[in-house]
């Protein structure tokens, strides 16, 4: 279990690498049009859209970096009271009752969705727009996969937690 616990680590791992390098060309992209349309008077509108597609993948993909990094706001002052198989259950609890049936559902009407645009070759309404529309739809359910892969991580970390033996309180003075 540990060997599958660090497969699937790494490779949530290396979709928070993902976000980051798409943080970057989030940038990039952003400082290229503000100084083609401050200094230059040009405005591209597909990479306008490109900035929001960005911004989706990044948004998107990093739930799942967030949920496996621990990062998820919750209600910390009476979080962190609580012992460690009291957090665990929490934390099952949360995965398995709240997140995986929303991400499910997320997936099963997304891939519907994104093969739709994919089959309608849909584009931009605008000229000069991004042309393949499905591409940023296709990371619905893309991240509804690793979320869901996420929250496999998730549950089976907390059950290591919530099974481990309880450690006895030492009388240090």
């Amino acid at each position: 279990m540990d060997k599958v616990l660090k497969i699937s680590g790494k490779i949530i791992d290396v979709l928070g690498n993902f976000c980051s390098l798409l943080m970057i060309l989030m940038i990039i992209n952003v400082f290229y049009d503000v100084i083609m349309r401050y200094f230059f008077n040009d405005v591209s509108i597909g990479m306008q859209e490109l900035e929001w597609h960005l911004f989706a993948a990044m948004f998107m993909f990093g739930i799942a970096y967030t949920l496996k990094e621990d990062g998820h706001v919750r209600v910390d002052i009476f979080y962190e009271t609580m012992t460690a198989k009291n957090q665990a259950l929490i934390n099952i609890f949360g995965s398995l009752v709240l997140a995986l049936p929303i991400t499910i559902l997320t997936l099963y009407y997304s891939w519907d969705y994104t093969f739709e645009a994919y089959q309608m070759g849909e584009g931009s309404g605008d000229p000069g727009g991004l042309p393949h529309r499905w591409i940023v739809r296709s990371v619905i359910p893309l991240s509804s996969l690793f979320l869901i892969l996420a929250i496999f991580h998730v549950v089976v970390t907390q059950l290591k937690t919530f099974t481990a033996p309880t450690q006895p309180e030492t009388g240090e003075q």
